[in-house]
């Protein structure tokens, strides 16, 4: 080949090379005004990748729904009994509700009705009793102690003290049933409504912020130190974890600059699918929360 023809390919290659890249931002800059459309006419579809889906722009509460169904949807977890529950701190209605009065066995959540009862019950006034049981409440939600949460539970008189104290709060006492104060038997069972009016009731109660200072956040402490890192609720989800084989559960709370904290409750229960896969649909829940935005 000459010279010339060799001068002339590396151009026609380079100029093809700068029309495709031309091509490519142009193409980029179209897909982003469609999003902002989106915004405002129909629902993001959700990629259930959490970083490729907060960076979509924010969503409507309307469109927390389609959001959240389309992930419990996914054939991996289709097959599982979901209950899901949203509520907002600054509003009385839900911002999404999935068979939240259905009784659904939910593992280390059952350490939430025990540690509120004991907050309640337990005299916390001397610095004493605060500096005494503080960090027990720590270890039982934080670390999800099964041996101390089942010692509380006894030193504040069983199962019954509970009931009686959790209906103080508002707590309806036929939306669960505790047989232990750790969660490890599976006949515990409970709505996950349960956990989001115990989880409202303790913003004002008594021993509220030992409550809420005890409980794992994301990406930071406790059983949910390994998770939601690199996502936008890290740091931002004080929640507590429930495991057994084929069930999973998180409730608690997240911060919102919208809706001051948002409570929820997710539990899933799937026997013979893995930890791991109910985990992510559930970190992928919390994730999408974060995403709602008050819309006119």
């Amino acid at each position: 080949m000459g010279l010339y023809a060799v001068k002339f390919s590396k151009r026609l290659r380079y100029g093809l090379q700068f029309v495709l890249v031309l091509c490519v931002v142009m193409l980029v800059g179209l897909s982003g005004s469609r999003g902002v459309a989106q915004t405002v006419d129909r629902p993001i579809p959700s990629t259930g990748d959490f970083v490729r889906d907060t960076l979509n722009a924010p969503v409507c509460p309307a469109q927390l729904g389609s959001f959240i169904d389309e992930i419990i949807r996914q054939p991996a977890v289709a097959d599982g009994r979901w209950g899901v529950v949203v509520e907002s701190a600054s509003t009385s209605e839900p911002l999404y509700n999935h068979n939240s009065e259905d009784f659904l066995i939910p593992a280390s959540n059952i350490k939430l009705f025990t540690t509120a009862a004991a907050l309640q019950l337990l005299d916390l006034n001397t610095s004493t009793g605060r500096s005494t049981w503080e960090p027990r409440i720590r270890i039982i939600n934080g670390n999800s102690d099964n041996s101390s949460a089942d010692a509380l539970l006894a030193r504040i008189g069983g199962t019954r003290a509970v009931q009686d104290t959790l209906l103080q709060l508002g707590i309806d006492p036929a939306s669960y049933r505790q047989v232990d104060g750790s969660g490890l038997s599976r006949n515990n069972i409970a709505q996950p409504k349960a956990f989001v009016n115990l989880l409202k009731a303790m913003r004002s109660a008594s021993g509220g912020d030992i409550f809420y200072q005890s409980l794992p956040v994301g990406g930071v402490s406790g059983t949910l130190r390994n998770r939601f890192r690199g996502t936008p609720v890290a740091g931002k989800v004080h929640a507590k974890t429930g495991t057994l084989n084929g069930v999973r559960a998180l409730s608690g709370y997240l911060e919102h600059p919208d809706y001051e904290e948002l409570m929820f409750s997710i539990v899933v229960n799937q026997p013979g699918q893995s930890g791991s896969v109910l985990l992510q649909a559930i970190d992928q829940i919390v994730v999408q929360l974060a995403r709602v935005s008050v819309c006119e």
